[in-house]
């Protein structure tokens, strides 16, 4: 499924959280949903099975922590500390579907690990851009 035909799906109550702001929330719910998907043809296959349930921890955690990080209020050392946890488990979304390649058909790995490049990338610039203003402060 596309993005945009995703986002639309996204119900307005969580669409006017100010959290919903940030791309890389959006982009880590988009993969959480995309995880779901997979996971069915994943589980098909006993070592799929494990991948899956790897997959469904990882890429949970991403948005989890994000959302933990936004509750820890903005601009704090601990959110940017928790958004780093969020961009390893986001590294490790990106290992098991690696992993999972055997099972997935390469266009399906392909966009997976577009969007998970999309919210590290996103995620990184973030923790940087907000390491500098808290260091700026101190």
């Amino acid at each position: 499924m596309l993005f945009e035909v995703w986002a639309e799906s996204v119900p307005e109550k969580l669409k006017s959280d100010p959290l919903w702001n940030s791309k890389y929330y959006q982009l880590g719910m988009y993969l959480y949903d995309m995880v779901w998907e997979d996971c069915n043809k994943l589980k098909k296959d006993f070592r799929g099975l494990e991948v899956s349930r790897q997959l469904v921890r990882s890429a949970g955690s991403i948005c989890a922590n994000m959302e933990e990080a936004y509750g820890r209020g903005l601009g704090t050392a601990d959110h940017v500390r928790i958004l780093r946890i969020s961009l390893g488990e986001a590294r490790e979304t990106q290992g098991w579907y690696l992993r999972a390649r055997h099972l997935l058909p390469p266009d399906i790995l392909e966009r997976r690990l577009d969007v998970i490049g999309q919210i590290i990338a996103l995620l990184v610039t973030s923790i940087s851009t907000q390491s500098r203003k808290i260091k700026k402060k101190s």
